[in-house]
């Protein structure tokens, strides 16, 4: 069972066209006995009147609903009743899942897999309806539908476990009807949430005296070697913390001109990173093609619009340049072996432009798309690549604070900086804050304080 922290109600009403065409009319009389049905009958009862109405063009329980279905299919237009019949799955989505219904939404997204789909009959009608949905079935329609079904599939594609992003494009496309962004946002949103709880808890048992009488799953695909990553992450803090030098390069860019940002704006990414192969690789791929873009502009003020495209445009270059393939820059990073790097950087470039998240997931998604093509076995360094992405940001860019303290006494100064550095001696600490105050701990407070008073702690930076 999904484990929430809060639950979240949301509208699940429809925006009906009210006086149209007659294929509008039609298309509303579905909408609206589905929106009657799913809000009053059990969901049992409400699938297989989907599937009456949509798979199988049997009795439903007004008969006008399935004349209207027919007035659509006489106008033969497969674009529209594919329009229809993904309205309809979404209307169901976002009711069961305000629900809670889960099980039923995983009903409906394997209605589509029933054999009779498949048969030929002597109606030119039921053939041409039967004809649309297999290539609704192989349509990437489908594929997005899926996705809903995809936090009960843990042995499906190595794709699905990265579904947060795959809704993003859903959610942010305004062609899709509003039933279909709404699901896709809500669950993008869950799949966070239930990701951020679930690595916070991890974290704060597995180290502890109690993780002896918790049976608590490692929500990432790194196995044991997470807690180090996570410590190894969080140890770049005090002044030179990425959100601190975040916000100290706001300050020093404010009130200049567009041609001093972008300058400045390398410099920033690039601040604190030793590798000179890795410098000289943003140097060639980034930062002349930073000095190009919006050259229009170099002379003029710094906006908050500007700040948006520059920003959006450098995760371009970082991801996908064409959305349809990876960047360059993309593919050299991961394939010398600077995941890390690469997702510190995008971490620097969302702390100073919170609104290009959307933006960055996007891109993400269409590297999940582009390879997800591939085995996963052949897909390990992006698969470590996306593993980083979701931990780092889980940590920096949400609403759980994560503390590193030491939990020996030797070489209190000891600079975190060491490469001799004994990770096993640190601890990971999280609290899960809510309205800018820290609600409650993740481990056992009692606990926590009698584990601290055990030994002279001394924390770094």
């Amino acid at each position: 069972m999904d484990h929430q922290p809060t639950v979240h109600q949301r509208d699940t009403s429809i925006q009906l066209s009210g006086q149209g065409s007659r294929l509008q009319q039609s298309q509303d009389i579905i909408y609206r006995f589905l929106l009657n049905i799913v809000r009053q009958w059990p969901p049992e009862i409400v699938l297989q009147e989907f599937k009456n109405l949509f798979i199988y063009q049997s009795e439903v329980a007004k008969q006008e609903v399935l004349q209207a279905l027919y007035k659509i299919v006489f106008e033969n237009d497969e674009t529209e009743f594919r329009n229809t019949l993904k309205r309809s799955c979404y209307i169901l989505i976002n009711n069961w899942d305000a629900t809670r219904r889960r099980k039923a939404i995983q009903d409906l997204i394997e209605a589509f897999d029933e054999p009779k789909i498949h048969e030929e009959t002597i109606s030119k009608n039921l053939n041409r309806i039967r004809y649309w949905l297999i290539n609704f079935i192989k349509s990437k329609d489908y594929e997005e539908l899926k996705l809903f079904a995809a936090r009960f599939d843990t042995e499906g594609h190595w794709a699905h476990r990265y579904a947060c992003y795959l809704l993003v494009p859903q959610y942010l496309d305004v062609r899709n009807s509003e039933e279909q962004r709404t699901a896709a946002k809500a669950l993008s949103q869950e799949l966070k949430d239930k990701f951020k709880f679930d690595l916070a808890m991890y974290t704060a048992y597995t180290q502890s005296a109690a993780s002896n009488h918790r049976n608590l799953a490692n929500p990432t695909g790194l196995g044991d070697d997470v807690l180090r990553l996570i410590k190894r992450i969080l140890v770049k803090r005090g002044p030179f913390s990425y959100t601190n030098l975040a916000n100290i390069f706001r300050k020093q860019t404010e009130n200049t001109n567009y041609r001093f940002y972008k300058k400045s704006l390398s410099n920033y990414l690039l601040f604190s990173v030793k590798n000179p192969r890795v410098v000289n690789l943003f140097n060639q791929n980034l930062s002349a093609k930073l000095e190009t873009i919006y050259a229009e502009h170099d002379e003029d003020l710094l906006n908050q619009a500007l700040i948006l495209r520059s920003c959006n445009r450098v995760i371009d270059f970082l991801t996908t340049e064409n959305r349809q393939e990876p960047a360059e820059l993309f593919v050299l990073l991961l394939s010398q072996g600077n995941p890390l790097t690469l997702v510190v950087v995008l971490l620097k470039i969302i702390l100073i432009s919170p609104n290009s998240r959307s933006h960055l997931e996007s891109c993400v998604a269409t590297l999940i798309e582009y390879y997800q093509k591939y085995p996963e076995a052949e897909c390990q360094w992006v698969i470590y690549f996306l593993e980083l992405f979701n931990i780092t940001f889980a940590i920096y860019a949400e609403n759980v604070e994560y503390n590193l303290v030491n939990m020996q006494k030797s070489n209190p100064n000891r600079s975190s900086t060491d490469r001799n550095w004994n990770w096993n001696t640190w601890r990971i600490f999280s609290q899960l804050k809510q309205d800018n105050k820290i609600a409650s701990y993740l481990v056992d407070e009692k606990q926590l304080k009698e584990e601290l008073n055990k030994e002279e702690l001394s924390t770094e930076g």
